[in-house]
C-alpha cells in the first residue's frame, strides 16, 4: 500500500478519517489522534518494507533530539553560529547519505518522505536560531514531522502554523466548511491524478522512442501537463485529507501555466518547496553575500543567489546530469529575468501592455516546457540516440 495510489489506501483512509470527522463535529481537540493515526498509517504503508520503517523511526528519533538539544544550547549559550552549523549539518546528514548511497546502488537511510521530514526539521532549527521558536514540544513536533497526509511528497508546512491548527478547536460550522473543502479537494485530486495524468501518460508512451524534433516538442508539452496533473493531484488529495483532520495545509499549485515570467512560475509551481528554498536558502545567501561583499551590487548578488538556489533544488531532486542541468537552467532563467526586469527600459515601458503580457506568457510557457524536457531525461536520451545513429 502506498499513499494515494490504490483502492486499498483510500478504504483505509476513510476509516482513519471517520473518528477525526466525528471529533470535529463535536468540537474536540484532535492533537493526540492526529499523532496516533499518522503513526498507524505510516506503519501500514511501510509494513512491506520494514527496513524503511526502521529508517523512518531512527531518523525521526534523531531529528527530534537534534532539535531539542540545539534549542537547549540556544537557551543556555545563545545563538552561536558554529553550533547552528553543526545542528544543520547533523539534521541534513541522513538525506545527504541517502542521496550519495543511491549513486552506488545502496539504500542507506533511504525511505519515502526523508526529504520532506528533513525540510521540516531544518525549518525548526533555522527559526530557533533566528529566535522565532524557543522550545519545541515533543507531541506537536512529532505530529508535524510525521503528519501522514503530506509526508511522502509534501506540501511542506511550517511548524508554527501547523501547531496553531493542532491546538485550535474549530467550531462545528468552521470545521464542516473546512471538511467540505477537503472532500472537494480530494475529489479534484482523484480526477487530476487518475484520469487527466493517466491520459497524458498514455500519450507519452506513444511518443517515447521517437527522436525527431516534432516529437521532442510534443514530449516536452505532454510531460509538463502530465507532471502538473500527477503532482497537483497528489497535493490536492494530501491537502484535502489534512483539511478533514482540521489542519489547513497550504496549497502547492496555483495555475502555474498562466505565468508571465519565470519568477511568477516559481510562485505558482510547487509553491511550498520554492518558498522553502526562497526563505531558507536564497534569503540567507543574500544576507551573507551582502555582509561579505561577495558581489559588486545587490543585483549581482540576487543573480548569484538564484543560480545557487536552483542548483541546490536540482541536486535535491537527484544527483544526475539531467536534474543538475534542470536546476542550473532555471537558476540562469531566474537570474536573467531579475537583471532584465531591473535594468531594461523596454521592460519598464511595456510591462503593463496587453501585447507584452501575451508575448511574455508565450515565451515563459515554452521556457518552462523546455525545462520539463530536461527534467524528464528525454532530451539526453534523444541526444544519445542521435549520436549512436551518426
Amino acid at each position: 500500500m502506498s499513499f494515494y495510489d490504490s483502492l486499498l489506501f483510500f478504504m483505509v483512509l476513510i476509516i482513519a478519517l471517520i473518528p477525526a470527522f466525528i471529533m470535529g463535529i463535536v468540537e474536540k481537540k484532535k492533537k493526540l489522534y492526529i499523532v496516533f493515526i499518522s503513526v498507524v498509517m505510516l506503519v501500514l504503508v511501510y509494513k512491506d518494507t520494514p527496513s524503511e520503517l526502521l529508517y523512518l523511526g531512527a531518523f525521526t528519533f534523531l531529528e527530534w533530539h537534534i532539535i531539542a538539544i540545539y534549542q537547549w544550547i540556544l537557551r543556555r549559550y545563545g545563538a552561536v553560529k558554529q553550533m547552528f552549523h553543526h545542528a544543520v549539518f547533523l539534521a541534513l546528514l541522513p538525506l545527504v547519505i541517502s542521496k550519495l548511497s543511491g549513486l552506488y546502488g545502496q539504500h542507506w537511510f533511504s525511505f519515502l518522505g526523508i526529504s520532506y521530514v528533513t525540510f521540516k526539521s531544518l525549518q525548526i532549527i533555522i527559526e530557533s536560531y533566528d529566535g522565532i521558536i524557543v522550545r519545541s514540544q515533543f507531541i506537536p513536533t512529532m505530529g508535524f514531522l510525521l503528519f501522514f497526509p503530506s509526508i511522502s511528497s509534501g506540501p511542506i508546512d511550517r511548524s508554527r502554523r501547523f501547531e496553531e491548527d493542532l491546538e485550535y478547536i474549530k467550531s462545528r460550522k468552521e470545521y464542516l466548511e473546512l471538511a467540505g473543502k477537503g472532500i472537494w479537494k480530494i475529489m479534484a485530486g482523484l480526477l487530476y491524478k487518475f484520469v487527466l495524468s493517466s491520459v497524458a501518460f498514455e500519450i507519452l508512451q506513444m511518443i517515447d522512442g521517437r527522436y525527431k524534433p516534432q516529437y521532442l516538442v510534443a514530449y516536452a508539452y505532454v510531460y509538463g501537463i502530465y507532471m502538473f496533473f500527477d503532482f497537483a493531484g497528489y497535493s490536492l488529495m494530501a491537502i484535502g485529507t489534512s483539511y478533514i483532520l482540521g489542519i489547513c495545509t497550504p496549497d502547492n499549485f496555483n495555475k502555474p501555466f498562466i505565468s508571465k515570467d519565470i519568477k511568477e512560475f516559481w510562485d505558482r509551481w510547487h509553491i511550498t518547496l520554492s518558498h522553502w528554498f526562497r526563505d531558507f536558502v536564497f534569503s540567507r545567501f543574500m544576507m551573507s553575500a551582502i555582509r561579505g561583499k561577495w558581489f559588486k551590487n545587490r543585483l549581482n548578488a540576487a543573480a548569484g543567489g538564484f543560480i545557487v538556489n536552483m542548483l541546490l533544488m536540482g541536486l535535491w531532486h537527484g544527483l544526475t546530469v539531467d536534474y543538475i542541468l534542470y536546476g542550473l537552467y532555471h537558476g540562469v532563467l531566474l537570474a536573467g529575468t531579475e537583471v532584465y526586469q531591473k535594468k531594461s527600459k523596454f521592460y519598464k515601458q511595456n510591462k503593463g501592455k496587453k501585447w507584452y503580457k501575451a508575448l511574455s506568457w508565450f515565451i515563459t510557457l515554452n521556457l518552462v516546457m523546455f525545462g520539463f524536457l530536461i527534467f524528464s531525461g528525454y532530451l539526453s536520451q534523444t541526444y544519445l540516440a542521435v549520436a549512436k545513429s551518426i
